[in-house]
């Protein structure tokens, strides 16, 4: 969609709540608006390729790389409010290794659609495991969701956890456990 036209259906989403689009405090909302969510909405314009460019490196090492803590905003498809978390990513390589930015931005990519975090998980998943080829990929995402926060039950201390396991991290609980108990630390 384009700018003018999200832009139109701010103007419209404001007079329809009873606002006044044109007052002072007002008048670039819906401009604002429309550029935010084309912002938080970004990742419908990335693809897996152009995110990983190559950056895949030959490596002899073939235990857990983990990248954790990565912060990840998404907009909950259900009532697009946003959800605040982070993710913990781990792989075992087969003779590559990806660029480490690289694992950052694929969680980018797909948290910035609309999504829920069940889903986010798997994506993030499933796009490692088929770039690198691994031996296993996990995912761990803990997220609150202003959904239940600012409507609704109105539960501020509630977090929501999910993850994805593959291969060797869905095969073997001691390679799992392992990986679990580095992410907690």
């Amino acid at each position: 969609m384009s700018l003018e036209n999200l832009t139109r259906h701010y103007h419209e989403i404001l007079a329809d709540l009873g606002e006044n689009p044109d007052r002072e405090g007002l008048q670039g909302t819906p401009l604002r608006a429309a550029k935010a969510m084309q912002f938080l909405c970004r990742g419908y314009n990335e693809s897996l390729d152009d995110i990983v460019n190559g950056a895949l490196f030959e490596s002899e090492n073939d235990e857990m790389v983990i990248v954790k803590d990565i912060e990840l905003y998404s907009m909950c498809e259900h009532h697009m409010l946003p959800f605040i978390g982070k993710a913990h990513v781990a792989y075992i390589p087969t003779g590559r290794v990806i660029g480490l930015s690289k694992v950052a931005r694929i969680v980018d990519m797909y948290a910035r659609r609309l999504q829920i975090q069940e889903n986010l998980t798997r994506q993030i998943a499933e796009a490692l495991q088929s770039v690198t080829h691994a031996k296993g990929v996990a995912v761990v995402i803990e997220a609150k969701h202003m959904c239940m926060m600012m409507r609704g039950v109105e539960k501020q201390n509630s977090s929501m956890h999910t993850s994805v396991m593959l291969g060797a991290f869905r095969n073997s609980g001691t390679t799992r456990q392992e990986f679990l108990q580095l992410i907690t630390r």
